[in-house]
């Protein structure tokens, strides 16, 4: 059976009362791989890692994407009372996971990272793509007068969500324009962040309180982190740049690099089968 996004759906209530959607694959007994997804309009567990949840699977593990609060199927929350860490903890804990895997893309990576930082226990392996910090210390290598150009264009769809607005964010978020910014694409985004203008309104109204990360990790606490830890990012990412891997490279001890050529920010997509090829051999061998 060709796993879908309707068959993989699933819906729980967290312990807080928050509704979640995700998606899962794989034996129930498998060792459990978590997908984070990051922030743009439109985005869900299922868009961002459609083209590695069955990969995954089938390499043996029990695969979950959430929808995180404030984004897709899930409940709508205003940023000021977000807080992805407390969210993933009760996810965990609702679907009766110990410890798992964590992989994330962006915002989800900065999730990930922040759970690593609080919950060592809980986290198995840390795997990011285009890896986020919150905002924090000038970069290098970042945009002087503040948001990267591709925030700023998530920004602007956040605004308005229309197809023109999209294809201008499918197109900042990958190398390969021709390939992957399809009008298919775009309107297929389009609809889905259209179908939720309260999630649209609370990303908006929140920009002033630090959305979408409105609780940076403790950087302090980073070269703490000890789990085997995968950092991959794409060496055209005009959302965020590259730099920040490298800052995580040498800030986590049990840590390696993967710097992809004509890859933007998100490398699960892009290059889906070297991704999955890596993710399976770091999960595998670490």
């Amino acid at each position: 059976m060709t796993l879908t996004q309707e068959s993989a759906a699933r819906d729980t209530t967290l312990p807080s009362g928050t509704h979640v959607r995700y998606y899962e694959a794989g034996a129930p007994d498998a060792p459990p791989v978590v997908l984070l997804h990051g922030s743009g309009p439109g985005a869900t567990g299922w868009s961002n890692f459609s083209g590695n949840i069955p990969v995954l699977a089938s390499a043996g593990f029990r695969v979950i994407a959430p929808d995180m609060p404030g984004w897709g199927g899930s409940d709508a929350v205003a940023t000021t009372d977000m807080d992805h860490d407390r969210d993933l903890v009760e996810l965990l804990d609702t679907l009766a996971i110990p410890r798992a895997a964590l992989v994330g893309n962006s915002m989800g990576a900065h999730t990930a990272i922040r759970f690593a930082t609080l919950h060592p226990e809980r986290i198995t392996h840390l795997v990011t793509m285009g890896a986020s910090l919150g905002r924090g210390p000038a970069s290098l290598f970042g945009a002087g007068d503040g948001p990267s150009e591709g925030l700023k264009v998530i920004v602007r769809a956040y605004r308005d969500a229309s197809p023109e607005n999209m294809q201008a964010l499918v197109e900042i978020m990958t190398y390969d324009k021709a390939r992957f910014a399809t009008p298919e694409l775009t309107r297929a985004r389009s609809e889905a962040a259209l179908a939720r203008p309260d999630h649209l309104k609370n990303y908006v109204e929140g920009l002033a309180h630090g959305a979408p990360i409105p609780i940076r990790v403790d950087r302090d606490k980073i070269p703490g982190i000890t789990v085997p830890t995968l950092l991959i990012h794409g060496k055209d990412d005009r959302v965020l740049h590259y730099e920040t891997t490298l800052w995580l490279l040498a800030n986590i001890p049990n840590s390696r690099a993967v710097l992809l050529n004509r890859c933007g920010h998100w490398a699960m997509i892009e290059h889906a089968e070297e991704f999955n090829r890596l993710v399976v051999d770091f999960l595998n061998n670490h």
